[in-house]
């Protein structure tokens, strides 16, 4: 397989053949919520949250989730300005990609994360979630609904 690299979801469809998972992630500055897809690529479900520590821990402890799911590539949420300018917090997101990257060769889709947050925090308070318990879910379903969103695109494509 040739070396792999931050893709497009266009990029991405002729690689995912048959039952081939994809994680997803919402990086923070405390912790990482991850969301895993179904083998059929239908689903979003929240999986975990990682405690960010130093960049190696955390990404040792995601490339076990990784190894463990079999999963084939990542849908990093990338959190763009309302007004559609990359901040800092782009830059953090490429940068870990990139660091990734040099220690796995696995491929990457960045995916528009604007507002997930605050839609996933509006459902919990519907629910009438309690602030902790929202605060202990909030990341990982914020990943599912990243990677909820990049899966409906893939359905949408006539490839799928």
């Amino acid at each position: 397989m040739p070396a792999m690299s931050i893709l497009s979801l266009e990029d991405l469809k002729p690689l995912l053949t048959s039952y081939r998972r994809l994680l997803g992630l919402d990086l923070g500055t405390k912790t990482i919520g991850l969301a895993l897809s179904d083998l059929s690529r239908t689903v979003a479900t929240p999986h975990s949250t990682i405690a960010r520590t130093k960049f190696t821990a955390d990404v040792t402890a995601l490339l076990k989730i990784v190894d463990k799911e079999e999963v084939f590539a990542l849908v990093l949420g990338l959190p763009i300005s309302m007004d559609g300018t990359e901040g800092p917090r782009c830059q953090s997101t490429r940068q870990f990609a990139a660091n990734l990257m040099k220690i796995r060769d696995i491929p990457i889709i960045y995916w528009d994360e604007r507002l997930s947050t605050a839609a996933v925090t509006r459902t919990l308070l519907e629910a009438d979630a309690s602030r902790k318990r929202r605060g202990e879910v909030v990341d990982k379903m914020a990943a599912a609904y990243i990677l909820q969103g990049a899966l409906d695109a893939l359905s949408r494509s006539a490839l799928f």
